[in-house]
């Protein structure tokens, strides 16, 4: 019997072997129905990297407040930029990042549950409703066969009674309220900056504030002395300064914010949603001109790390260079910077 020849410089086997790995591979991502043996639905992990190759949108809220903001894009010169934020109703509103097309679907479909609570109850939804509701529809596209996942990724800001809220949600269905989050191409960059200033804009701080009583007959004294506690949460200005400083370090150096690719939307207590574009949004970006950017590290070591001194004259060993502090570990949930991305506890 006549044995088998290499063909291409590979044997049979290794052909049929190479032929298996290809049918294994796209054995489980053809539908969105099957499972990988390491527990993964690949259909639903590319409609996540289609929503990390939109352009990026970043959304953060104090106690009274949120806002949002996002980096439009332009297919060519000839074109306009794509439409990113949505009004949903008068104290909502929702930020897209991916396959626009699916986000016009997805906020349409907002809207139209927004309208309808509005008709129902004559009131405004709640956010936590919203959230609900977004969740479902979006898991539905990852269990039935057919379907696929929406390539898209969502920022809803609002305000209720409950305050105001930043809500993410991505191709999986998840759906997590946060302090502050971004999304989109380079997100990783405007989230290392939240991480950076959460104590300046996420919480409320506390003044004492002195103040005298006057006495029975008038007169101010010592004993009337009292203080009371008075509430300050960052201001809207306050908050769209951090939400572009964030969004400015998602872009490459040579790349700028500018009134045309740029979007910011804020809502509040006594604030209605609002939309700001062109004119509305240079004042904003003329207040952080003068802001340098976090992503460019100094130093002259690797990582950023200073050099070490210079070694002294005489022939003396050169003194050591101080250490670095050490790096916060990923799960050390103590640190509040850490908190960033994770979903709030109710």
């Amino acid at each position: 019997m006549r044995s088998k020849e290499p063909v291409d410089g590979a044997t049979y086997a290794q052909k049929s072997s190479t032929v298996l790995k290809a049918m294994f591979r796209n054995q489980y991502d053809s539908d969105v129905t099957v499972w990988s043996p390491q527990g993964r639905l690949h259909q639903v992990d590319y409609a996540v990297e289609a929503m990390k190759q939109g352009s990026a949108t970043v959304g953060i809220r104090s106690n009274t407040h949120a806002v949002l903001v996002a980096l439009k894009r332009a297919a060519n010169e000839l074109c306009s930029h794509q439409k990113k934020i949505y009004e949903l109703d008068t104290h909502c509103g929702v930020s897209i990042a991916g396959l626009l097309s699916d986000g016009r679907i997805l906020a349409r479909n907002l809207q139209t549950e927004c309208a309808s609570w509005r008709w129902d109850y004559k009131q405004p939804v709640p956010v936590a409703v919203l959230n609900e509701r977004m969740q479902l529809k979006l898991q539905a596209n990852t269990q039935y066969y057919g379907r696929r996942p929406f390539g898209v990724g969502l920022i809803i800001a609002g305000y209720d009674k409950d305050g105001a809220h930043i809500v993410r949600t991505d191709p999986s269905a998840e759906v997590a309220e946060m302090h502050a989050t971004s999304i989109g191409a380079r997100s990783q960059s405007a989230r290392t900056y939240l991480e950076r200033n959460l104590d300046k804009f996420a919480h409320c701080h506390f003044l004492r504030i002195p103040y005298w009583f006057p006495d029975f007959v008038g007169y101010f004294s010592p004993e009337t002395l009292c203080f009371k506690w008075m509430m300050i949460a960052a201001s809207p200005d306050e908050l769209i300064a951090h939400a572009l400083l964030s969004l400015r370090d998602t872009l490459p150096a040579e790349d700028n914010l500018s009134a045309k690719n740029t979007t910011i939307a804020v809502v509040g207590k006594g604030t209605p949603f609002k939309i700001m574009e062109n004119d509305e949004v240079a004042p904003h970006l003329a207040a952080i001109a003068g802001v340098a950017r976090t992503t460019a590290v100094a130093g002259g070591g690797a990582g950023g790390a200073p050099p070490p001194p210079p070694a002294p004259q005489g022939g003396a060993p050169a003194p050591a260079a101080p250490a670095a502090p050490a790096a916060p570990a990923a799960d050390d949930v103590s640190n509040p910077h850490l908190l960033i991305g994770m979903t709030i506890d109710p």
